[in-house]
């Protein structure tokens, strides 16, 4: 039996419950990431849709779960909200890194996904207002989704853009992690801290802002959020999120593990 045993954990083809290593989570985002490139753009517009709406209701929980939560200080506060926020990508420049996907696939991808995410965004924040949450608990549901419209918007453009890239570099570590797990609960496991991390810290994800921004804008007096600010407020975020993305995580990775003479070579 013990030969038998040991055959078995030497056996490739024996089913294994370890995380994936690295290299194979480089080959599986490059692989993955040619797909979703070359998709077709009702695909990739309605997905973007989803995710879009996905994040908001994810935003709107945050709003609600720290509202009138005085007693729980700062940090803790904003830990609870933050710990059911979820977004992410998949990595495409690592797929255009490696020359499975060409830069217009990468940027089509790009440009459908935004505007899907900002419909999905803005289709939400209609039924939220529909729903006439900003009454509830006192109206104090209202003033933090304003408050918080209001200190985004009051914030430097430097350190919105910086905000915005330290965001989607723990966005990205968060899909990157989960792609290492063979489970569900290893995928869940995985992202619950890094995107824990960037909402308690208050970074910038330029999305989930689409939502916070028009949210507050409606339920704020008027003049209160100006719409120059909201622009700033979308912009840098947007430009911190693709270099985040981009260079923190995606070609760390790729010089790494994918680069010509280590891993799989780029065939561009």
């Amino acid at each position: 039996m013990e030969l038998l045993d040991e055959s078995l954990v030497m056996n490739p083809a024996t089913p294994s419950h370890d995380a994936y290593a690295p290299q194979q989570i480089a080959e599986r985002l490059t692989a993955i990431g040619a797909t979703k490139g070359k998709a077709d753009a009702l695909t990739i517009f309605v997905l973007a849709v989803l995710a879009g709406a996905f994040i908001s209701l994810g935003s709107l929980f945050y709003i609600v779960v720290t509202t009138g939560n005085p007693g729980l200080g700062y940090g803790v506060n904003r830990l609870v909200g933050g710990a059911e926020l979820f977004t992410g990508n998949n990595l495409l420049a690592m797929a255009w890194a490696s020359g499975s996907i060409s830069t217009r696939e990468l940027l089509r991808h790009w440009g459908l996904a935004y505007v899907g995410n900002v419909a999905g965004c803005l289709l939400t924040v209609l039924l939220v207002i529909g729903t006439g949450l900003n009454r509830s608990h006192q109206e104090a549901v209202g003033q933090t989704a304003v408050q918080i419209a209001i200190a985004k918007t009051t914030l430097a453009p430097s350190e919105i853009f910086c905000r915005g890239v330290l965001c989607y570099g723990l966005v990205c570590l968060a899909v990157w992690l989960a792609m290492g797990g063979r489970s569900v609960a290893d995928k869940i496991l995985a992202i619950v801290l890094p995107i824990s991390a960037f909402v308690t810290i208050g970074l910038e994800h330029s999305i989930a802002n689409w939502f916070f921004l028009s949210l507050g804008a409606d339920w704020a007096p008027l003049g209160v959020v100006t719409v120059s600010a909201m622009a700033m407020n979308l912009l840098m975020p947007t430009l911190g999120n693709l270099v985040g993305g981009s260079l923190l995580v995606a070609s760390v990775y790729w010089l790494a593990y994918l680069r010509s003479g280590n891993g799989v070579p780029p065939t561009r």
